[in-house]
């Protein structure tokens, strides 16, 4: 009910100790691999793995009748978002910011738009799915068939779109990401799920219910986290920051309201829509800051354009669950999809 306050509070806690103890967060950001933060890469499994409990295989096999959703995010995903955030991009740094922005920045700065418009969400699009209460099942299904596009889709689009040839996908980031922010909770869901059930539905829903609640602590600790390793960048550069966000938080808004339009014309369950929206609507901000570092440099424009998607992110994502959610009663309950 409060989360978005309490958000609120993580991020100007995250901020203030950021620029209290830089050290510890200096130190916290090293403990990485591949460009995945392992700090992070917990409290983003302990968002995840309640959800995960509730996946039943039994009826991930009947995914496959109710298409439509999954054609409506890749739609959104791979054929509209990564132009679009271009077009924004271009639109913004090259002639409404033009008198504040030099050029070369200016190119990076977009540079790093594409790279996040390229990099549709993994990980949080869980818990995304799980506080609008998206069908675990359908949105795994989601997840898993983007991820699949995405190996295969990332780099010619991004390559085209920046006008590079060299784009190389960072592998390693890309499969440690999706073993610990998929498999791993998802294998840990499974066993437990079956465990609990050997008990009967009632510990099962007892369980997921006690966990829950982990899910919120997960997610504040993460944006303590996110927004006290870039706390000196945002007192630095606040305009820079400010003017990055602008076209970011046009295109969430804007992807949003194209995809749940489209999944209300098509009668999606809202269980199913909000998911496929969100997923387009968020990033996979570790594959989009990796390709920026080794692309443009870690001190580049492009990785502070990365950045400031990260720290756009979550409030933005709790404002359109927010609206998703007062917006049930648009979508019917069950249904094909």
């Amino acid at each position: 009910r409060y989360l978005t306050v309490w958000v609120g509070l993580g991020i100007l806690a995250g901020v203030g100790l950021g620029l209290a103890v830089p050290a510890l967060f200096e130190a916290v950001a090293r403990i990485e691999f591949a460009h995945v933060n392992l700090v992070v890469a917990v409290f983003i499994w302990v968002m995840i793995y309640p959800m995960m409990i509730q996946i039943d295989f039994a009826a991930v096999k009947d995914v496959g009748k109710r298409p439509r959703g999954l054609v409506l995010t890749l739609t959104v995903n791979w054929l509209i978002k990564p132009f679009t955030m271009a077009a924004l991009a271009v639109l913004f740094f090259d002639h409404v910011f033009a008198p504040w922005v030099d050029p070369a920045s200016a190119s990076e700065y977009i540079a790093g738009m594409i790279l996040l418009g390229v990099a549709p969400c993994t990980a949080m699009v869980f818990v995304w799915s799980q506080m609008t209460k998206g069908d675990p099942n359908y949105t795994l299904v989601q997840v898993s068939v983007n991820d699949l596009v995405m190996v295969f889709a990332f780099a010619p689009i991004a390559a085209f779109l920046l006008g590079v040839t060299d784009v190389t996908v960072p592998w390693e980031t890309l499969l440690l990401s999706v073993v610990l922010y998929v498999v791993l909770p998802l294998v840990a869901g499974v066993i437990t799920r079956q465990w609990w059930l050997r008990e009967g539905q009632a510990r099962l829903a007892r369980g997921v219910a006690a966990l829950k609640p982990w899910s919120v602590v997960g997610l504040i600790a993460t944006v303590v986290l996110l927004f006290g390793f870039q706390a000196q960048t945002l007192v630095a550069q606040p305009l820079v920051i400010a003017l990055i966000a602008v076209p970011l938080v046009i295109q969430s808004y804007g992807i949003f309201l194209m995809s749940y339009t489209a999944a209300r014309a098509m009668k999606l369950p809202h269980d199913i829509a909000a998911p496929a929206c969100m997923i387009g609507t968020s990033n996979f901000f570790e594959l989009a800051v990796a390709v920026a570092i080794s692309l443009f440099g870690l001190s580049s424009g492009a990785a502070l354009a990365t950045v400031v998607g990260v720290l756009v992110e979550v409030p933005v994502m709790l404002s359109l669950v927010a609206i998703a959610n007062r917006t049930r009663h648009w979508f019917p309950a069950s249904g094909s999809a």
